[in-house]
């Protein structure tokens, strides 16, 4: 997609969200167990009369990523508001443990920042009957490096730097290659305390797959949903490390970026591009815009570069996948299934999401999510 069109697009999506009076929850600070749920008791279903509720009734329970528990929360708040007979339960445990619950049967969809596994699509058939799985992509931004250190304001990092702080190879903050690149910063003489997830994370997977692609002399793992690097601490959930970067002195982290809207500094990530990029919605839909569809049949999994070399084109980014069963849906919650995932799919949906944090999906992909959603059966 070109980027004169995506500008487009992000100008019309930012009129939506402005009109669409969206008033935010705080950030997850419940994300390590608590739910994002709400029931229709609102009186402002007026204002959202272009959600349509079909026959939606009763209880959807979905979890998985922290990452997006933020639009899910601005979501459900609009959503619940039109469709009075619906409550959704929504828990952020990690991409890891959503989808296994998903798998188990134990959930209406899953939120994922990774796609399925061929082994995860498997054990889905369990719970789909004669279906399976499918990855559709519902929210993007970028990954924010934060970071806590005391009297420094911005700071610039490329991958090789970064590789080496998160593989305890880098363990202080004067070091001289994190010198090279801030001449200009005043580096405290302080010990680097690099976070990371505890648990199952499609941030993670997502975070380490950059520093692959960007830095395969300086990242050796093989990478996935768990972290493998020696050294660091761990904290639990998105909203466990911005709390340890905020509270900690000499700390580092990675999370989404609408989990460091409070305070927290964010790394300038230097790429091939002449200048830094920083950590920004309109910075990550010029990459998301790259990305291919490489899912077959109804599943819209992506690929992602995560070495762009334009300027203002921020590396480090995921897409969030909403996991639901193409066909043998559980026939209690399948109308609220595609009542809800029809709205945060439409344009009132995705328009909800800049102010929130997030980037949309590009027009080309989120047609062909609407598309998907319309044949859940």
């Amino acid at each position: 997609m070109k980027l004169q069109r995506m500008n487009r697009r992000a100008l019309a999506l930012g009129a939506l969200a402005v009109s669409g009076a969206l008033a935010l929850t705080a950030c997850g600070s419940d994300d390590t167990g608590g739910n994002s749920g709400g029931s229709g008791d609102s009186s402002n279903a007026a204002s959202n009369s272009n959600i349509k509720c079909e026959d939606a009734k009763g209880q959807l329970q979905a979890s998985g990523s922290s990452a997006q528990k933020n639009a899910i929360d601005a979501w459900v708040k609009q959503y619940v508001a039109a469709c009075k007979g619906v409550q959704i339960n929504y828990n952020p445990t990690g991409s890891g443990a959503g989808i296994t619950a998903f798998t188990q049967g134990q959930t209406a969809f899953a939120g994922s920042d990774s796609a399925l596994k061929p082994e995860e699509v498997e054990a889905s058939k369990k719970v789909c009957k004669d279906g399976q799985a499918i990855n559709l992509p519902m929210v993007g931004g970028p990954i924010a490096v934060g970071f806590n250190v005391p009297g420094v304001d911005t700071l610039n990092l490329d991958a090789a730097t970064l590789a080496k702080i998160f593989d305890s190879k880098i363990t202080n903050w004067n070091d001289a290659a994190i010198a090279k690149l801030n001449p200009d910063a005043k580096l405290p003489d302080l010990k680097i305390q690099a976070f990371h997830r505890s648990d199952e994370s499609g941030t993670t997977d997502n975070f380490t797959k950059y520093l692959k692609a960007a830095a395969p002399e300086d990242w050796k793992y093989e990478g996935g949903k768990s972290w493998e690097a020696k050294g660091g601490q761990s904290a639990q959930g998105s909203s466990g490390l911005a709390s340890q970067v905020k509270q900690t002195s000499g700390s580092i982290s990675y999370f989404e970026l609408s989990y460091a809207k409070e305070g927290i500094k964010t790394v300038d990530v230097k790429t091939a591009a002449a200048e830094p990029v920083k950590a920004t919605v309109e910075n990550a839909t010029a990459a998301i815009g790259a990305a291919k569809v490489v899912g077959t049949g109804k599943d819209l999994a992506l690929e992602l570069d995560y070495t762009p070399d334009a300027a203002g084109a921020y590396p480090i980014v995921l897409v969030t996948y909403e996991i639901a069963c193409d066909k043998g849906n559980k026939a209690e919650t399948l109308p609220a299934t595609k009542s809800f995932l029809n709205y945060i799919a439409s344009e009132d949906g995705q328009g909800q999401l800049a102010d929130a944090g997030y980037a949309p999906m590009p027009t080309e992909i989120i047609t062909k999510v609407r598309e998907t959603i319309s044949g859940l059966s």
